[in-house]
């Protein structure tokens, strides 16, 4: 069985990340999704969350395509991917915390080397959770 992990604020979930589920499904036969906790969504996205992750959560679980859903960690992002070791991460195609390489050398320095591979935008003019929130300049 092929685990797949996928990484996100979703606030507010929208057919973006719906394509983001169904581009990670069709890698392997589980899905995970790991929702920001409030704290880091505000410290990476720079604001408040529109949902609370308890919210966001929810709205995740209730998706179809998804195994699992779960709220990541305050400190160590890298800690739900050794604890669930998945063989694939598929990672959105605007998530540049870290490059592909770095995370790659950060996972393997934790003893976990899983496939990693950056989803498709759809129609990121439109489901784009900073212009859905009003916070796009463009």
């Amino acid at each position: 069985m092929r685990r797949v992990m996928v990484f996100g604020s979703f606030d507010p979930l929208h057919e973006g990340h719906r394509s983001l589920f169904r581009q990670a499904r069709r890698q392997g036969d589980e899905l995970i999704v790991v929702v920001a906790k409030d704290v880091n969504l505000k410290r990476f996205k720079g604001h408040e969350p529109r949902l609370d992750e308890n919210a966001r959560l929810a709205l995740v679980r209730r998706e179809p395509l998804v195994d699992d859903a779960l709220l990541g960690d305050e400190e160590d992002y890298i800690k739900v991917i050794v604890q669930h070791q998945p063989d694939v991460i598929i990672l959105g195609y605007d998530q540049t915390t870290y490059d592909d390489e770095e995370l790659r050398r950060r996972l393997s320095e934790r003893g976990v080397q899983p496939e990693i591979m950056r989803a498709v935008a759809f129609k990121p003019e439109r489901y784009k959770s900073s212009r859905i929130n009003g916070l796009s300049r463009g």
